[in-house]
């Protein structure tokens, strides 16, 4: 009889991408276990270190904008996370200022493979929710934090910024797109007054098109509302099939 019969393990797996049940050779891990976790190693490290293709991502959304922040390449942005929270001052000027109630970004954050993977599919679905909404040109950020978006929401002129960024890369998932919503953005903002979807990535994760059904449903309450962040994600109410439950839901 073959040893995945008697493995009690092997329906468990099937529902998780985490190392669960690993086997024993000896006193050891089983050989393919290790190489399997110093792979999932390299990937998460190629993901933080990948270059992003912005030329592809710009013929996939015409007219985006392309900005950086003030770290000037990827070892001062992991050593400097407070740079890569700063437009670069020369950047400004490329940033049409008007009158907007929206801006999409997209920022290369620890995983380009995350933005390349799954922020195009994002991007469209949600822009086919937006009707009626005026929107500033989509910009695109290299070398970018989270708190980047704070920057290019203000010189735009933008109500709602929202911050579509590659997530930190795991051992099991190193291509996971994190979504980022913030109302009146301004540097400083803290992080409790934004609003995150997370874990959107083709392998388990949150669909494009779930992803796009939240977030389109969170920009129209917090333009109603004038606020984005705990209290607009406690009274939201939302649920979407294959969609994780928002806070209190659960």
């Amino acid at each position: 009889m073959p040893p995945e019969e008697n493995d009690p393990w092997v329906l468990l797996r099937q529902a998780t991408r985490a190392r669960i049940g690993l086997g024993r050779a000896g006193d050891a891990m089983k050989i393919g276990d290790v190489l399997d976790f110093q792979f999932a190693h390299a990937m998460a490290r190629d993901a933080v270190h990948a270059k992003l293709d912005v030329a592809t991502l710009k013929a996939a959304l015409p007219g985006a904008l392309q900005v950086h922040s003030a770290a000037k390449d990827r070892e001062i942005y992991l050593r400097r996370p407070d740079l890569g929270r700063a437009l670069a001052p020369e950047c400004l000027e490329t940033l049409p200022k008007g009158d907007y109630d929206a801006v999409i970004v997209i920022g290369d954050g620890l995983s380009a493979t995350a933005v390349m993977q799954n922020a195009v599919p994002v991007a469209q679905a949600l822009l086919a929710r937006l009707g009626g909404m005026k929107l500033a040109p989509l910009v695109i950020a290299t070398q970018a934090r989270v708190a980047l978006g704070d920057d290019i929401g203000a010189a735009l002129g933008a109500r709602l910024v929202v911050m579509l960024i590659g997530e930190r890369p795991g051992l099991t998932v190193s291509d996971s797109l994190g979504v980022y919503l913030t109302f009146d953005p301004k540097r400083g903002t803290p992080d409790s007054a934004r609003n995150c979807i997370s874990n959107v990535h083709g392998q388990g994760g949150l669909s494009a098109e779930a992803a796009a059904d939240m977030l389109a449903w969170l920009m129209r309450e917090a333009l109603r509302r004038g606020l984005t962040g705990v209290g607009l994600k406690e009274a939201s109410g939302l649920t979407h099939e294959g969609a994780a439950p928002l806070v209190g839901q659960a």
